[in-house]
């Protein structure tokens, strides 16, 4: 992401002259992007908070660019807007306007997933992003994306890695470590759920324990049973857990911000069954301590 310095690393700041456009020599790996906040209002439907990102039909986003419905704007007027549009009442050939702008806007298209900072994405041609921004002739966009370029030689411009763009979004590194804390809790609290009913289990079951030591049944047999109990349990949790993850991600309305990072769960998953094992190696003492006479006796 290549943007001004002065812009603290948020594309809606930065402003890109078209002189540092120009001598930045844009290749077919680079697109250039205006980004404007703007509150798309019809009449009949609710207002809608939305971010606008203006595109060159010919830069590689604007092509890549994946549609569910319609076509891409070949006007200055006509816009391809995330799905969640659908949601408050939109759609194909419907018009809005933007902002305080008299002229209406027309929907040609979806897409999906089009979300920004949690906000939905519209899309349209990069001449209306000036109109959007009240900007006079001399700017050329808000910021240059490279599919190759980590750096800038042009005056006033800073390149940032999209890790680095993405983590300065507003509120996006404070989520994620909320997040994050949420999940150390719930492993710690899923540690303790798990030992804790796996012990009730297995002192249930100690007079069985005790007749398998009589029957001098070896203590690495009792204590992998109750270790494959355990991954049991916690394997047929997961799949419950999936299955109803997926039913909620289909039954969630595209207004709703959602996304599943596989990876991520899949990590979350196998700590789960680390923690199964950990939860069932507490009880395993007593399985070990087990005093047959004591236990058949009493």
């Amino acid at each position: 992401m290549i943007l001004s310095k002065d812009a603290n690393i948020q594309m809606g700041q930065s402003l890109l002259s078209t002189k540092q456009v120009d001598d930045s020599a844009l290749t077919a790996d680079d697109a250039l992007v205006g980004q404007a906040t703007v509150v798309a209002k019809a009449s009949g439907h609710e207002k809608l908070s939305a971010v606008f990102l203006g595109l060159r039909a010919d830069d590689f986003i604007a092509k890549n660019l994946t549609l569910t419905s319609g076509h891409k704007p070949t006007s200055s007027r006509e816009l391809v807007v995330d799905e969640s549009f659908k949601d408050a009442g939109y759609k194909l050939g419907d018009t809005f306007k933007l902002n305080s702008q008299t002229k209406p806007y027309t929907i040609v298209g979806f897409t999906k997933n089009a979300k920004m900072n949690i906000a939905p994405v519209v899309y349209g041609q990069l001449s209306a992003w000036a109109g959007l921004k009240n900007l006079r002739a001399g700017w050329a966009g808000s910021a240059i994306v490279s599919r190759k370029k980590a750096a800038t030689s042009v005056k006033g411009l800073a390149a940032y890695t999209r890790a680095k763009f993405v983590s300065e979004l507003p509120g996006y590194s404070a989520q994620n470590m909320t997040f994050e804390l949420m999940i150390g809790f719930l492993m710690i609290i899923s540690l303790i759920i798990i030992a804790v009913f796996l012990y009730i289990l297995t002192i249930q079951k100690l007079p069985n324990y005790a007749v398998m030591r009589v029957q001098s049944i070896p203590s690495k047999v009792l204590v992998g049973g109750t270790l494959s109990q355990a991954l049991l349990l916690v394997g047929s949790g997961l799949v419950i857990g999936i299955v109803l993850t997926v039913i909620t991600a289909v039954a969630m309305p595209a207004a709703v911000p959602m996304a599943f990072d596989v990876p991520i769960l899949a990590a979350v998953g196998a700590g789960l069954l680390v923690m199964a094992v950990i939860g069932a190696l507490l009880p395993a003492r007593s399985v070990l301590k087990v005093d047959p006479m004591a236990v058949i006796g009493g």
